[in-house]
């Protein structure tokens, strides 16, 4: 079964939760595609929380870069991908190629044979960030999320722990 599930919703809405819910039920070997790093105690704190929720059921593929390569190296399988916004930040941090980077991955996600299931963020509900930077990321994540909401199959935002099915829908534009 090919399916391709995107979660987005805001901060400690939820989402990667549901997330895991969603790919337990799609098969027993659950694999987790893990794109943050740990800078620094807080990161390495939200980190761990996330691997004590999951407990030792998941295997743990750490891609913060290389995404693209994590998934078909797993297809296989049911994943999840925790977080696409995590990972487009590390490729700015990189100084990778982001149209590239999108391009490749949603190639990818059109190859899989298994399902994958993505978490990433709403950042563009907030305030206009202040900074040059914030701007340019508030941009890339939307026009990423968007690119990656078209090629899944569906979409759910995840509100105070509920999801909110978005697509597919009920009318054509």
């Amino acid at each position: 079964m090919k399916k391709s599930i995107l979660i987005t919703g805001g901060a400690r809405s939820g989402k990667s939760a549901l997330a895991e819910r969603i790919v337990k039920r799609m098969g027993d070997t659950l694999v987790y595609i893990a794109t943050a790093q740990a800078f620094d105690d807080e990161m390495t704190a939200r980190i761990a929380e996330h691997q004590a929720r999951r407990g030792g059921e998941w295997t743990t593929i750490n891609a913060p870069i290389d995404l693209s390569e994590a998934l078909l190296e797993s297809d296989g399988q049911p994943r999840l991908v925790d977080c696409l916004t995590i990972w487009l930040t590390n490729l700015m941090l990189d100084d990778c190629d982001i149209p590239a980077e999108t391009e490749k991955l949603l190639s990818v996600l059109a190859q899989q044979t298994s399902p994958v299931v993505i978490v990433t963020n709403e950042v563009g509900s907030g305030i206009v960030p202040d900074n040059k930077l914030g701007r340019q990321f508030r941009d890339a994540a939307g026009r990423l999320n968007q690119q990656v909401a078209e090629a899944c199959d569906e979409v759910y935002l995840a509100v105070s722990g509920q999801p909110l099915k978005v697509k597919p829908h009920d009318f054509d534009f």
